[in-house]
């Protein structure tokens, strides 16, 4: 589904209010108006994920909703109207907003990703920030005798989450306050400017010899331990914690305060 990011603004948000519009125009003669409303707005809320940024996902969402409202076409209880707000903000908590669209991993991404990133039996992997759990479907597929987590902010897309994937431990929190230790490995598919910030937690958290691994947007300015090329223009960017790691790295700010490193480091490239 990576072709959603190159679809040309603002076609995904006009596909999504005409598809609002179009089921609150049929859903009405079958439900309350209000009921209507609720659908088209979950719609809405659903078709946010086609939004490249938070601005064009909260425009996405608001559309219809905004525009029902201004040609004043219905009249329905003003609690109706907090439906669009109450839907939103469980896809996506106000502090998650300034974490990565919800791009879901494809599933055979990380095939490969064993042969370069060995696991033992049992081994621990953490996918931060889980979203729907594309991501996890694709960790169990490279690795299907390790233990699989999942941290998802959002507490509808946790619970989407879990249903889907029940094999995983998908937990509801904040990824950046979830502790990555005890993971031999931490898969994200994050922002490119959250990547330095990913990489101090590693450093951080995680044991000696353990892994970082990020779709598509590597650390600025530090060189990878590996990359598992996926395609023409994508890569899984690889990132080991070395002992060096923790005793010398410069001190940068996490969200609880920990010290971490920045430092770059001398490539082992495959």
């Amino acid at each position: 589904m990576h072709w959603i990011a190159r679809v040309p603004w603002p076609l995904p948000a006009l596909l999504a209010w005409g598809a609002a519009w179009l089921l609150f125009s049929g859903a009405q003669r079958v439900a309350p108006v209000g009921w209507a409303l609720l659908l088209a707005c979950a719609l809405g809320v659903a078709a946010s994920v086609l939004g490249s940024t938070w601005w064009r996902r909260l425009l996405i969402a608001a559309g219809f909703p905004l525009a029902l409202w201004l040609t004043g076409a219905v009249a329905v209880s003003a609690w109706w109207w907090l439906a669009p707000l109450v839907l939103l903000l469980c896809v996506y908590p106000l502090n998650a907003w300034r974490d990565a669209p919800l791009f879901p991993t494809p599933h055979q991404a990380l095939q490969g990703l064993a042969a370069l990133v060995p696991l033992a039996p049992g081994a621990r992997v953490l996918d931060a920030g889980c979203g729907l759990g594309d991501g996890l479907i694709a960790l169990s597929r490279a690795y299907p005798q390790a233990r699989i987590d999942g941290v998802e902010q959002s507490r509808l897309l946790r619970l989407a989450c879990q249903l889907r994937c029940p094999w995983a431990k998908v937990r509801q929190g904040d990824m950046w306050g979830t502790g990555w230790d005890g993971y031999a490995l931490v898969y994200l598919f994050q922002r490119p400017e959250s990547m330095e910030r990913a990489l101090a937690k590693a450093r951080a958290d995680m044991a000696p010899g353990a892994w970082l691994a990020s779709l598509e947007f590597a650390v600025p300015g530090v060189p990878p331990d590996g990359a598992l090329r996926i395609g023409p223009e994508r890569s899984v960017w690889l990132y080991r914690v070395a002992a060096r790691d923790k005793a010398h790295a410069a001190p940068a700010e996490l969200p609880d305060g920990t010290a971490a490193g920045s430092r770059g480091r001398r490539y082992f490239g495959r």
